[in-house]
């Protein structure tokens, strides 16, 4: 998941971040590079708190200059909690389909949990879903 961000020099020598499409993620950082780096944190720590409250999480749909892209464990978890949204399926649904504890799925979409891969792939797995992973040359 990429989702373009805007740099502007802020008041206080610092670089502020805003993300076109999650209005809520703000941040900023010294620089531009520590903009960025931040810029991710900020993005996630949004969409954890749409996930808690059981809403969407914004697509990127955004373009712009500057992009940060998310990593690809937390992409797999947002993936998998909107494929969970659009098929109605709760958390104690799947740990059902899954034969694992509740917080077992809870770690699954956690952002901040390093789930294994085979673990994620599994859950797909129990919605009709498979993952699959591509690999492309950095720009």
């Amino acid at each position: 998941m990429r989702y373009a961000v805007t740099l502007a020099p802020d008041d206080n020598g610092t670089i502020l971040v805003t993300v076109p499409d999650i209005p809520e993620a703000v941040t900023f950082g010294d620089d531009r590079d520590d903009a960025l780096a931040r810029a991710v944190d900020a993005i996630e720590t949004a969409i954890m708190g749409a996930m808690a409250a059981r809403e969407d999480v914004p697509a990127p749909k955004a373009g712009g200059a500057d992009y940060v892209t998310l990593p690809a464990l937390s992409s797999a978890k947002i993936e998998l909690y909107q494929a969970m949204r659009a098929d109605g399926v709760g958390k104690a649904a799947l740990a059902k389909r899954l034969g694992v504890a509740l917080p077992q799925v809870d770690r699954l979409i956690d952002l901040k949990h390093s789930s294994r891969l085979d673990a994620i792939e599994r859950a797909f797995s129990a919605l009709g879903r498979s993952m699959t992973i591509v690999v492309k040359a950095a720009a």
